[in-house]
């Protein structure tokens, strides 16, 4: 594997997601090799009165490009985990995976703004700047974590048997 691309991706789940995050991890390591894992965060659904989520992001290495890694790793794995798509997209879903830097650069710039895309990208790159304020993703993440309810669940991340990273101990993409 030469060129492997640096691909951090955030994965949620509100349909048993104590089963169904590790699961998700387990498979996409089947297909590159995974990193970093942050923390696992529980936050309330948005958009709906539903169960609530809990999201994690790992950073894999990959030789595949952005549409490679959509169409061949991550939409094979939510429908094989048993994600329907359909017209709400708040709906439940068993898992959720999003590309959100690829190569240091931001992909998917309207979830920057979401607490449960950035306070676990915030564990894993902490001096990394937001894509649209320019501040640290640390301090973006501790303003979001006023605002919004979420807490860690170490009760799931501690099930994740994969190398966990916490805050202050930054990788920066290649």
């Amino acid at each position: 594997m030469s060129d492997l691309h640096h691909v951090y991706l955030n994965l949620g789940s509100n349909i048993e997601p104590e089963k169904n995050i590790p699961n998700a991890i387990k498979l996409l390591s089947e297909v590159g090799e995974i990193i970093e894992v942050s923390s696992v965060w529980e936050t309330e659904s948005v958009g709906y009165a539903g169960p609530n989520f809990l999201n994690v992001c790992i950073l894999l290495l990959t030789p595949l490009d952005v549409e490679q890694i959509k169409y061949k790793i991550i939409r094979p794995i939510e429908t094989q985990m048993g994600r329907i798509r359909g017209e709400d997209q708040n709906a439940p879903r068993p898992i959720d995976i999003d590309i959100v830097l690829f190569d240091g650069a931001a992909h998917n710039t309207q979830t920057w703004n979401d607490a449960f895309v950035i306070m676990p990208l915030a564990e894993l790159l902490p001096e990394f700047l937001h894509a649209s304020s320019g501040e640290k993703l640390s301090a973006f993440a501790e303003q979001l974590n006023v605002k919004v309810w979420m807490r860690k669940r170490e009760d799931v991340s501690r099930s994740l048997a994969v190398p966990r990273h916490g805050w202050g101990d930054p990788k920066i993409p290649g």
